[in-house]
């Protein structure tokens, strides 16, 4: 193993998380020695689960303006492709860190610290992030996780013959991003695509994924869950994001699925440009400090196991 990989090890679960982009790479099951975690094969996709700091999704033209002045950042931002420092180890946590540099000064004018933990807590997996302003100014940001999990996790099966099951058992309303642009096409709550469940139970599609992410807004769900062809959830993501995002590569047929807990996404085709403006942005005033989590939990007893 790598000098920049970390790994945190229990009697459940062993993960293995890198100094670059401070990306989790490996979920394993001690007991079966079982993978959960996209692998990075970048036929179809080079990641495993990305930071995206200081935006998520794509800006509109590919810049933003701040203070009359244009900038332009690659989508989901430069976090994913720094290398973080470990500033704090233990057995079962772990916390790396990034403060700007001349370089992401020049794209993004503000001077920050985010911290970016792991924590094993039995089969569970805490992603804990914390974002400081060390401006004497207001800091704008949108930050988002973007995990990858295998599916199907059984090469005998095929993606479509898996579910997802979701913490409501109302139908979920989407948006979905323009083709020739890659920004959202706005709607109204009314006007959006709906998902419909089974209470709460959704079978995945083989183009569920054709026109990119679904991007679910409004707090319409706080948990997703990755189910087995006879309906077991083997992966359940937990998170208190108002906004989350579901996706695999368009027409790929690629044999994983994200989801995706932010606190922002990209911009809408008929946005203004401004930073401050962009829809489900974040501000912190000077001195101060954002702080969340989501967690990942692999084949444990959840609430959602007993309601099949």
């Amino acid at each position: 193993m790598s000098e920049s990989v970390h790994s945190l090890k229990n009697d459940f679960l062993e993960i293995q998380v890198n100094e670059f982009g401070a990306e989790l790479i490996s979920i394993l099951n001690v007991k079966n020695q079982k993978q959960y975690l996209w692998n990075a094969d970048p036929a179809y996709w080079k990641r495993n689960s990305p930071i995206l700091f200081p935006i998520v999704g794509s800006l509109k033209n590919r810049t933003y303006t701040y203070q009359e002045k244009t900038y332009t950042l690659p989508q989901h931002g430069f976090a994913r492709d720094m290398v973080f420092t470990v500033k704090e180890k233990t057995a079962s946590q772990i916390w790396l860190s990034l403060q700007e540099t001349e370089e992401t000064l020049k794209v993004y004018p503000f001077r920050f610290r985010l911290e970016i933990g792991y924590e094993l807590v039995n089969n569970k997996i805490r992603v804990m992030w914390k974002v400081t302003n060390s401006n004497t100014s207001t800091l704008y940001f949108s930050i988002g996780g973007h995990p990858g999990f295998l599916c199907p996790i059984d090469e005998n099966f095929r993606q479509e013959d898996y579910y997802f099951l979701f913490d409501t058992k109302e139908p979920l309303h989407y948006l979905q991003v323009d083709d020739s642009c890659g920004l959202v096409v706005k709607k109204s709550f009314e006007e959006q695509a709906v998902l419909s469940t089974e209470q709460g139970l959704v079978q995945i599609d083989n183009h569920m994924f054709d026109h990119d992410a679904l991007i679910i807004e409004h707090d319409q769900c706080h948990s997703v869950a990755l189910l087995t062809p006879d309906k077991k959830p083997y992966v359940t993501v937990t998170f208190d994001a108002p906004l989350f995002g579901l996706w695999s590569p368009s027409m790929k047929q690629a044999p994983f699925v994200c989801i995706e807990p932010w606190y922002g996404r990209c911009d809408s085709t008929g946005f203004n440009g401004n930073l401050e403006d962009r829809e489900w942005g974040n501000s912190l005033e000077a001195g101060t400090q954002f702080e969340t989590s989501y967690c990942i939990e692999i084949e444990g007893d959840c609430e959602t196991q007993n309601r099949y």
